[in-house]
């Protein structure tokens, strides 16, 4: 349990679209959402879901893409905004691990003032938001318990060494992505294979065409989904997540 279980502070400042928290990072304000699930209560310690959105996206895209709070009521989540990356808009360059800081920064914040299970925080995201959440793997596998990268690679964190603490895994790619092409995307699920011990083997797993590899180590899976399709969030992607958020 965090130590914001049992604070005084029921409702969040920044949980509806349009108001959003800020911190400082390195002399630049950064600002977030933090949206608390309905009824909740400071003695009950909840998930944390960080929710980071794609190149060229928003936090405010970010607080419904991925489509979790309904069949993940009962967590709490967090949605930053990236900065300027490039002519194609906001993302998540992690110049000097600025997002990182930026991450460490938010989950002290909702630490302090919610009631969070610290065994169960998890990061999902899609494209850049992949990429930062393989990030997060690299960099902060002592503190999140899964990931759920789609479309990802190690653009975010491109000197992970792979040898941090395990952390489970449930990622997707679609075999003609022509944005982040999948080998790149294998490359950085290498990385959490590499973590986790895992063997080679794989068995099918729901849903298609998702597999598990074997071998891991215990508690900590990694799933992956090579899907037949572009750069995008395929459409069992959500429904997946959820399921693979909750066995935790």
């Amino acid at each position: 349990m965090s130590s914001g279980c049992g604070s005084a502070n029921t409702t969040s400042a920044c949980g509806a679209k349009g108001t959003t928290c800020s911190v400082d990072i390195a002399g630049t304000p950064r600002t977030y959402y933090v949206q608390l699930p309905s009824g909740y209560s400071a003695s009950t310690p909840y998930k944390l879901i960080f929710q980071y959105h794609p190149w060229g996206g928003s936090a405010d895209q970010a607080l419904t893409m991925y489509q979790l709070n309904s069949k993940i009521p009962d967590a709490i989540y967090v949605t930053p905004q990236g900065l300027q990356a490039g002519s194609n808009g906001a993302g998540w360059e992690n110049t000097n691990g600025v997002d990182i800081e930026f991450t460490k920064a938010m989950l002290a914040d909702v630490q302090g003032k919610y009631c969070v299970d610290n065994s169960r925080i998890f990061s999902v995201g899609f494209s850049y938001g992949g990429m930062m959440s393989f990030a997060v793997a690299c960099e902060l596998s002592d503190v999140f318990r899964a990931i759920a990268p789609m479309s990802g690679a190690l653009y975010s964190d491109p000197q992970c060494k792979g040898t941090g603490p395990h952390i489970a895994m449930w990622g997707s790619h679609g075999t003609s992505d022509t944005v982040v092409p999948i080998a790149n995307g294998e490359a950085a699920r290498d990385k959490v294979l590499a973590q986790n011990h895992c063997g080679t083997t794989t068995t099918p797993v729901d849903p298609a065409p998702c597999v598990k590899y074997e071998g891991c180590d215990p508690g900590y899976d990694v799933t992956w989904c090579e899907w037949d399709g572009p750069h995008g969030i395929p459409s069992f992607g959500s429904a997946a997540i959820a399921a693979f958020f909750k066995s935790f």
